[in-house]
């Protein structure tokens, strides 16, 4: 057991009390949200249809992944019995003798952290959505009375789902560090396993549901038959508001929920390297007060975002503004107080600090590059004059401008964590270990502010899906311009926190990466001492260097595959939109549907993209799964190294390019709308939708499914490491396993490939006019 003080131990249950706090509040601003008027009897009409294809989604996606879950779930428990039990964990349990009986017991606590953190990734992502879809028609109901009520409504329904993050990643943190203590590891990696591969589905099914159905609406809808959007007449337009929901607020609250997750395991892995070098138990402590500190700091910052009483057209971009920053600052003065009364010194502070420095200044630099207010959407929508071309050239060159500045802001992060530390580097391998714990500090102080960063995310789905309701109902033109300002600004805040969860997942991804270090030196540490090994050969004698032939392929390899991941959720996304042009042109052709006297199928569509997305969810799950373990396997733990720096740096670069180069796109269509450029239907108008057409999955499908595929992979580096370790030989039973790797990984891809071709070729039959199927001829007869 770690020997702590009488602070530290009331510290450590008053964390776990403000996670309950945080859940608590979260219910108390349901019940307010619950209250508020869901308005007029066509307005519940449309909610309801959105509320059924957003809930069946969700219930096939479960039904789809949980046989994964638990084979993996098997494998996690048994995964220990293949190496001696840590050093930790037989000190955690000096009672128990027999080292199988610890096994048991470690495999048994990794396997319930694995099914812990998978189980409150689904909850937020479920709960979160179920209560953004709550929330939609209040807000467009909320429209009518004004700006600040409608805000209001659209901002808190978002905080629910920022406490459940915060609640739940503190409460399942805690409660693991509380009972394994110095063995915590072994069963944290667990955790941030479950939260971030269910986090990989959501994101992944979500992206994919979305991004076809909103690509389908806009092709046939705007372009081709030059209605509005959200019309009515378009079969897809349910299918596309659903979406919003099941990608935007379940995949994406999932997505940061992960993160979270994953910077406290990384953060309590490395304290707990230096608490065995210092016997320190503060460095372990201090980033879960840092946690709940923020938890407090986003309560108080929910009740700065509003706008004025009667007011019609408010900025809303400056009073969530508002809010994030009342956060961050009370962040930062309670954070110096910790520091200087419990850490004694500075440096852990100036962590934490540079993190939210970091996701301030990530901020900044997405609003520059996708908000309406700056230059680089303006030039995009003036590109537009020259047609559909040049607006889409426009786009890529600002989009590959700002994936330099996004990592040149984390790389000066990373940089500075290695100042805070560096009087600490003359110790060697010891001293590297305080630069990765600074690194795992500012991936902490960067998410500290998660409520508020969720709340962005789902303020933006939520005023979309308001805005939608409100065109479909046929609302007022004072109502549908607050929904419009509010959706408008729901495009920056996420692309906001799109851009803050790519940025966590690499500050994530290079703590985890030190912990992957760290973790491979410890397993080494014995066959070293058995002559097994010689000392001259270790990961902590030879490093990773690029110089090595073989590390050099590892990050090759490493770098590829984030192409070859958005590659397949790219080609998903096509596959499934080309059945929704096809079946929306189809309904277009019944007589009577375009002229208002005919419904539309809505239900078709939305059953479209739900087979459509979780046809792909397996698969990819499985590339990002055996990768690291086939290279891990043939080519050893110096080459996985390699590859976990090479997917680092590619996934980044790629994930910010696609993720603001489709937020552009999109708010470069808006400002044409808004009457720019000949406004709505004019030529600018339709080369600005194709644009946003080619982003939609860009920016909301392949980009955010990136944040967790890295970090699922190196999660999945770390719990096998010591696995790859015991078996650096050559051997029948280990082929014959890598081979059954590489079938399962080849078979995936192949069969995504295989099934898109099929896709597009029925796809082409059925959109010829003497395909036309039995229904729309008779409704010709008629």
């Amino acid at each position: 057991m770690l020997e702590k003080t009488l602070f530290e131990t009331i510290a450590l249950w008053a964390i776990l009390g403000i996670a309950v706090l945080g859940l608590a509040y979260a219910l108390f601003l349901r019940r307010q949200v619950m209250r508020e008027d869901k308005g007029t009897e066509k307005m519940i009409a449309v909610w309801e249809a959105i509320k059924q294809g957003a809930e069946a989604y969700l219930n096939r996606q479960l039904r789809t992944i949980l046989p994964l879950l638990a084979i993996l779930t098997v494998a996690l428990f048994f995964s220990v019995y293949i190496v001696p039990p840590s050093s930790e964990a037989l000190e955690r349990f000096p009672n128990i003798t027999d080292p199988n009986t610890i096994k048991l017991i470690i495999g048994f606590g990794r396997a319930v952290a694995f099914i812990l953190g998978a189980v409150f990734s689904l909850m937020v992502g479920q709960f979160g959505m179920r209560m953004a879809v709550q929330a939609n028609v209040r807000v467009a109901a909320a429209s009518r009375v004004g700006f600040d009520k409608a805000l209001k409504i659209a901002y808190r329904a978002g905080t629910i789902t920022g406490m459940l993050t915060d609640g739940l990643g503190l409460f399942g943190g805690t409660v693991i560090f509380l009972y394994f203590q110095k063995a915590a590891p072994d069963a944290l990696l667990g955790f941030g396993f479950g939260g971030t591969l269910l986090a990989l589905f959501m994101r992944v099914g979500g992206g994919i549901y979305t991004k076809a159905a909103d690509v389908g609406a806009d092709l046939v809808g705007k372009v081709e038959a030059n209605i509005p959007e959200d019309d009515p007449r378009n079969a897809a337009v349910v299918a596309d508001l659903v979406g919003d929901n099941v990608g935007d607020c379940a995949g994406m609250a999932a997505d940061i929920f992960e993160s979270y997750e994953v910077t406290i395991v990384s953060g309590l892995i490395l304290g707990l390297a230096l608490v065995a070098i210092t016997g320190d138990v503060k460095w372990i402590i201090f980033p879960l007060i840092v946690r709940g500190i923020g938890v407090f700091a986003s309560i108080i910052g929910t009740y700065q975002v509003k706008g004025r009483k009667g007011e019609e057209r408010g900025n809303a971009m400056a009073a969530i503004n508002r809010g994030f920053y009342t956060s961050a600052a009370l962040c930062l003065v309670a954070f110096a107080l910790v520091a200087h009364f419990y850490m004694k010194e500075w440096r852990a502070f100036f962590s934490v600090a540079a993190g939210i420095v970091l996701a301030i200044l990530i901020d900044e630099v997405t609003k520059y590059f996708t908000h309406t207010h700056h230059t680089p959407v303006k030039e995009i929508a003036a590109s537009s004059r020259t047609g559909t071309a040049t607006l889409l050239l426009s786009g890529l060159s600002y989009g590959m401008e700002s994936s330099v500045w996004s990592i040149m802001v984390i790389a000066g992060t990373i940089s500075s964590a290695i100042l805070i530390y560096l009087p600490f580097l003359h110790q060697g391998p010891q001293g590297v270990v305080y630069v990765l714990y600074g690194v795992a500090m500012t991936g902490i102080g960067m998410l500290t502010l998660t409520g508020n960063n969720v709340a962005m995310d789902s303020f933006g789905p939520i005023a979309d899906n308001a805005n939608g309701i409100g065109e479909m109902a046929g609302l007022d033109k004072k109502s549908r311009r607050i929904m419009a300002d509010l959706d408008a600004v729901g495009n920056t805040t996420k692309a906001i926190t799109k851009g803050v969860a790519i940025g966590s997942a690499v500050i994530a991804a290079v703590s985890l990466f030190g912990s992957f270090l760290t973790d491979v030196s410890k397993v080494q540490e014995p066959l070293v001492q058995s002559g097994v090994l010689e000392a001259s050969k270790t990961l902590e004698a030879t490093g990773i260097r690029v110089s090595m032939p073989i590390v050099l392929v590892g990050l090759l390899i490493g770098g590829a595959i984030p192409w070859l991941f958005s590659s397949l959720t790219l080609n998903a996304v096509s596959r499934a939109a080309s059945l929704i042009v096809t079946e929306v042109r189809r309904q277009f052709r019944i007589p009577g549907l375009m002229q208002g006297k005919v419904k539309p199928d809505y239900k078709r569509a939305v059953g479209i993209c739900t087979v459509a997305a979780q046809k792909e969810l397996i698969g990819l799950a499985l590339l990002a799964v055996l990768a690291p373990l086939i290279i891990g396997l043939v080519l050893q733990v110096e080459a996985l190294g390699g590859f976990l720096a090479g997917v680092i740096l590619s996934g980044q670069l790629l994930a910010v390019f696609m993720a603001n180069t489709g937020g552009a796109w999109d708010n470069a269509k808006k400002l044409i709308e808004d009457g720019l450029y000949g406004g709505k239907g004019s030529e600018c108008h339709k080369a600005a939708v194709v644009g946003d057409t080619v982003g939609d999955p860009l920016k909301d499908t392949s980009g955010p499914a990136l944040n967790p595929m890295i970090k699922v992979i190196n999660l999945v580096s770390l719990l096998a490491a010591p696995i790859i370790i015991q078996y650096r030989k050559p051997s029948p039973v280990l082929i014959a396993v890598v081979a059954v790797m590489v079938a399962i990984a080849v078979a995936s891809i192949w069969y995504s490939k295989r099934h898109g071709n099929g896709s597009f070729l029925q796809a082409g039959k059925e959109s010829r006019p003497d395909a036309e199927s039995g229904a729309v001829r008779a409704g010709r007869k008629k």
